[in-house]
């Protein structure tokens, strides 16, 4: 088995105990860093809390097919940017075990799963799905801004199996902006309503405008926080 890729990552330390942990993706193109900076944009500081450490890791560079092979920061790679087009699962799976040492690093640090949340921005957000719902649908939830999963999806049918085993699934939180023209607003709403008939807890939210504007109301919220405990550019 090859060895899982380190990610360079940024982080937004808390203020006092570590208790629980936030995992945010950026969006194809973009890094860690530059997410965190346009955090900081929105909201006129850092998503910065007493207790949780808020991670932003940066996706390793690879081609990119919808950039017709050129080189990006992406999570994985897309045959197109389709809700019909089949997954490249092959380069989902790779990531999904190189953010799991990300995770199993929490873990050691003492912030059990119950205790993290994970999602992301567009692309991030659809890496988030298949993150949570196929590999740690133990943690406390999910969100996603501006995102989507292709129609067949495999990470639908994980989540109905764990439904069937009766087993507890996280929530979700989603936000699309509804003049978004590239991540179609209704590509991001039936994902929501798909994940809902599959057993999840849905949420989603509509806000006027493009991808941009979304998130705003949201990064303030208890919503991007372990709800048990305490309360940008590329696609």
């Amino acid at each position: 088995m090859a060895a899982v890729r380190k990610l360079q990552l940024c982080a937004v330390s808390p203020t006092g105990k570590h208790t629980g942990s936030v995992i945010f993706l950026h969006g194809s193109g973009d890094t860690g860093q530059g997410l965190r900076t346009w955090v900081r944009d929105v909201m006129g500081g850092d998503l910065a809390f007493k207790h949780i450490r808020v991670i932003y890791p940066t996706a390793p560079a690879r081609p990119y097919t919808p950039m017709h092979g050129a080189i990006s920061t992406v999570w994985f790679d897309r045959y197109k940017i389709s809700q019909d087009s089949p997954e490249h699962l092959e380069s989902i799976n790779s990531m999904c075990h190189s953010l799991g040492s990300v995770i199993d690093d929490e873990v050691r640090a003492g912030i059990p799963k119950h205790r993290m949340i994970i999602g992301g921005f567009s692309m991030g957000g659809a890496m988030a799905f298949h993150l949570v719902c196929r590999y740690h649908p133990d943690v406390a939830g999910v969100f996603a801004l501006s995102s989507f999963l292709n129609r067949d999806s495999v990470a639908f049918q994980a989540t109905e199996d764990r439904l069937r085993a009766r087993l507890p699934l996280p929530e979700l939180l989603q936000c699309h902006g509804t003049s978004d023209e590239l991540v179609l607003h209704q590509w991001g709403e039936q994902t929501s309503g798909l994940l809902h008939k599959a057993g999840i807890s849905t949420a989603f939210h509509s806000f006027p405008g493009p991808a941009f504007t979304a998130p705003q109301q949201h990064l303030h919220g208890r919503s991007l926080c372990p709800a048990k405990g305490e309360g940008h550019g590329h696609r």
